[in-house]
């Protein structure tokens, strides 16, 4: 029963990193991206995400609670796993042990991140390009979030290629390398979106 349940439990995890979570990223993303054509489109789209209906309840179903139960058996991956990076050095071994360190810097970055725009805009503030010009005003926010983003990026560019091999997407070696190729370039194309919209604040 102990082992169905935590194979459960780490298909639902694998499933919950890309869908929602990982579709909210992109839409987040996309949506952020808005900055590098000016303040007045990057309000726009934020206008435009504020407003949609029943947004309360769509970031509660669809983002928290899935984000909230990824994050936590996540943790318990990360601080259960058997790393082997010092005795066998392959490539698979290493992104194995950076997914587990991207996932603890994204959690950590997400929460803050929260913490500075959803819960301040529950607060009063207005989440808008003047917030994140101020925020990233300084250069130990500016570091922070570039760590955040690029982190966030990798840990769901890479657990893309574990939820293929996961779910038996991705069975043959000749695939699961593909699958590597695929993933590298996701991260390389998400992480320009990501840090040209950080800069479009500064």
């Amino acid at each position: 029963m102990a082992g169905n349940r935590e194979f459960f439990n780490r298909r639902l995890h694998s499933l919950l990193g890309v869908i929602p979570v990982g579709v909210f990223l992109l839409v987040h993303l996309t949506a952020n991206n808005f900055a590098t054509r000016g303040e007045e489109a990057f309000n726009s789209a934020a206008g435009f995400m504020g407003s949609l209906p029943f947004r309360i309840f769509l970031e509660v179903v669809i983002i928290y609670l899935p984000l909230i139960f990824h994050a936590i058996y996540g943790l318990y991956i990360a601080f259960t796993a058997k790393n082997n990076v010092s005795r066998y050095g392959f490539f698979r071994n290493w992104m194995f042990f950076l997914q587990r360190i991207t996932g603890i810097i994204t959690l950590i970055f997400v929460a803050w991140h929260v913490w500075e725009t959803r819960i301040q805009a529950a607060f009063g503030a207005e989440v808008n390009f003047q917030m994140m010009e101020d925020i990233l005003n300084s250069p130990a926010m500016l570091i922070f979030y570039l760590v955040g983003v690029i982190s966030t990026i990798f840990h769901f560019s890479n657990g893309l290629w574990s939820f293929a091999v996961s779910w038996g997407l991705t069975i043959t070696p000749r695939s699961q390398q593909i699958a590597t190729y695929v993933t590298i370039i996701i991260f390389i194309a998400l992480t320009y979106v990501g840090v040209s919209t950080i800069f479009a604040f500064v």
